[in-house]
Formats: structure tokens, C-alpha cells, sequence
């Protein structure tokens, strides 16, 4: 069943059309790739998903059709997005990012609670607890970019380039946790990279854009077996 269903979605920015009818859909549960080269349209594909900019076309998104809702309110119906370039609040705690990350729970408890959840999968944030997000590294601060996704307690979490300016062995920590994340919440987990093998590897299905639209899709196998694939992302 889908939890995530886009169809014939146009989005860009000014007079620039970015994404040309674009379609494809999440199964509830799954983890999937969204795979493509600069400038493909991944990342303004989340955006336009998350709400962050207009876009034309149908989203649906848990049964809730979403044209014409805030960010704000697409959060709280479970679509959390972690963005390109991490995004924490650089003069706040650790603790106060994640906090933040929970405006839309109402309960101080619940909030208490899910921050030891995130602690304890993320101990480096524990130990980092007091110290302004700034001074964390860049391994740090997408683990705490994440964390702080998940404190809106998302259905859906959409990971922009969670890789970018990491080092691999920390890369392959935060796909661990990724994995960890979908099998012990549930929740529904679309990734945009382009370390393709990486991604696909933890993904069961998976998308390939090239300007704007889908050009390629299938199971993550059968991505990780194509020539196309393997001619342009894994360097066969």
C-alpha cells in the first residue's frame, strides 16, 4: 500500500521549471532511493513534497491530498524532511535542537521520552547533550539533523544527500541507523543521494532522475544489476 503517491508534479523556482511531471510512489514501510546526478531535481523534488515551495500536480500522502497545506501542517501529518546541508540551529544545544524538532508534540513527557529514545541511538548526541550544535562535526550534525527529524515523530522521513561531506565510515553508520530506524519505529524512509550502491543496498525499490523526470525505476536488485547503473554510478 502507498503511503506516498506523487503524480505529474511540476515545481521550480521562478521562471524555472525544475521537475517536468514527475511520478513515482513510497510503499508504506519501505525504504527507497531517489538516485540521479547535480542537478537532476532531487532536491527540489523533496521541497516540493515537504511543501517548502509550490509545486503543481497531486501528492498524496497517507490518504491526505496535500496541494495547498503548509509545511508547517505536512509535518504534522507525519512528513518530516531532513535537508541538504544538515540544517541544525548552530547557536542552540544539542538539546535544544532536538526539542525544537518536537513542536508539533503537545506533551512534555512524550518530548522527554523521545529524546532518550534518540539519545540512546545516538549516544555521540548524549555525550554532546550541552554543547551548542556549531561545534559538533559534520557526522555529528547530521546524526543530530536526523534525530531532530524524528522527535516530530514522522511516518515519513525524506533524507536529502544525508552522505554529503561525510567520511565513509560514517556514512556507512548513518545507513546502518537508517536501517535500524525503518525496522524498529516503521517508519517509511526515502532517501535522495547519489552514492547509488550504498542507498540501494538498504533500499527495496528505487527511482533514477535525469531532468526532472524518472527516467529509471525498479527494485533496489534490479537497479543494482542494470548496466545503466552500473555504468554511471558504480563505475563498471
Amino acid at each position: 500500500m502507498s503511503m506516498l503517491t506523487v503524480e505529474g508534479l511540476d515545481a521550480g523556482y521562478g521562471a524555472t521549471n525544475v521537475l517536468r511531471k514527475l511520478s513515482f510512489s513510497v510503499q508504506r514501510g519501505a525504504i527507497v532511493a531517489l538516485l540521479g546526478a547535480n542537478g537532476a531535481g532531487k532536491t527540489t523534488a523533496l521541497r516540493a513534497l515537504s511543501g517548502e515551495i509550490p509545486a503543481r500536480g497531486r501528492i498524496a500522502f497517507n490518504g491526505v491530498e496535500l496541494a495547498g497545506l503548509s509545511a508547517a501542517r505536512r509535518v504534522e501529518l507525519g512528513l518530516a524532511l531532513v535537508p541538504q546541508g544538515r540544517g541544525t540551529f548552530t547557536d542552540f544545544t544539542v538539546e535544544e535542537n532536538l526539542e525544537l524538532g518536537a513542536y508539533t508534540v503537545a506533551s512534555r513527557g512524550q518530548i522527554a521520552a523521545d529524546i532518550e529514545r534518540w539519545y540512546a541511538l545516538f549516544p555521540r548526541l548524549r555525550e554532546r547533550r550541552r554543547q551548542p550544535a556549531g561545534t559538533l562535526s559534520g557526522g555529528e550534525q547530521q546524526m543530530l539533523a536526523i534525530a531532530r527529524a524524528l522527535m516530530s515523530r514522522p511516518r515519513m522521513l525524506m533524507c536529502d544527500e544525508p552522505s554529503l561531506g561525510l567520511a565513509p565510515a560514517i556514512t556507512q553508520e548513518m545507513f546502518a541507523i537508517f536501517e535500524r530506524v525503518n525496522a524498529e519505529q516503521g517508519t517509511t524512509i526515502l532517501i535522495v543521494e547519489q552514492n547509488a550502491e550504498l542507498t540501494l543496498r538498504i533500499a527495496s525499490r528505487g527511482y533514477v532522475m535525469e531532468v526532472g523526470e524518472i527516467m529509471l525505476e525498479g527494485s533496489a536488485a534490479e537497479l543494482l544489476a542494470s548496466s545503466t547503473i552500473q555504468n554511471a554510478y558504480l563505475g563498471a
